[in-house]
């Protein structure tokens, strides 16, 4: 029996192009993968096996399905030079509304992988995929695809997915950028940045159970005065460390459960 979604374009040869590529052609056909970049899209093509374009204008019209998984910058650049009448079409991006698809066609929607991707990355099992549909019938093809890839359909409206996004900068963008401050801290005294990992490991396995602003621990929620001079003085000679350090101290302490310095 053939699948609804059983013809797929992919546009797009990125991080999240390739992840999808792959999980997706263990069932799917994709029969054509579209890049800017010839090269990236040679190497793509070459993967999945299919043919490959950098040109729009040879986008083939008769596939089940259109991907556009390319830079959110690039989702509507993209989308406004495409003609597909009926198709089906959907996009990754999880900070751009379903409705930059609209004049394509009047099935559009959205599939977004929650999980971070860098080169090589694959997309693990049980992988939340938020969904959000022009119809619901699209949003029921859709919510097969997702399962088919052995991920974990979400259905959210554009407002909520937004804001999941949003939380999901803070929770893993932010956070893996504070990594890097610390690291950067460790390396200049030459301690391997592993000596953290058994606090960060652990402060996760205690989100998994509780609200994390109720674990919330150190000097900001403390009101220890003193170390958050001394830690201060030790950033002094890097302002952009100390001007992120006082605003999460600040932020900390207007939390409900901070005690007031």
């Amino acid at each position: 029996m053939k699948h609804k979604l059983d013809k797929i374009v992919l546009l797009g040869a990125g991080n999240v192009a390739t992840a999808l590529a792959k999980a997706l052609a263990k069932k799917h056909n994709i029969v054509q993968v579209y890049s800017r970049s010839n090269s990236s899209a040679n190497k793509l093509a070459k993967i999945i096996k299919c043919s490959f374009t950098n040109k729009l204008s040879e986008i083939t019209p008769d596939a089940d399905l259109y991907i556009i998984a390319v830079t959110d910058d690039a989702v509507e650049k993209v989308a406004s030079r495409l003609k597909l009448k009926n198709k089906k079409v959907i996009h990754t991006s999880g900070s751009i509304d379903k409705a930059v698809l609209k004049k394509i066609s009047p099935n559009y929607g959205v599939v977004w992988p929650l999980q971070t991707f860098s080169k090589g990355s694959i997309l693990k099992r049980k992988t939340p995929f938020v969904i959000d549909a022009s119809t619901k019938q699209l949003a029921s093809h859709l919510n097969e695809l997702v399962e088919e890839m052995n991920g974990k359909p979400i259905h959210l409206n554009s407002e909520k997915k937004a804001k999941l996004h949003l939380a999901a900068v803070f929770a893993n963008n932010f956070t893996n950028h504070l990594y890097g401050v610390a690291y950067d801290i460790l390396k200049n005294e030459k301690i391997a940045f592993d000596v953290l990992l058994p606090l960060i490991n652990e402060t996760i396995e205690k989100i998994k159970e509780q609200d994390p602003r109720k674990i919330q621990t150190g000097p900001a929620i403390r009101g220890d005065k003193k170390t958050i001079k001394n830690q201060e003085a030790i950033l002094s000679a890097n302002p952009q460390y100390l001007e992120l350090y006082k605003l999460l101290t600040k932020s900390i302490q207007l939390t409900t459960h901070a005690k007031k310095l």
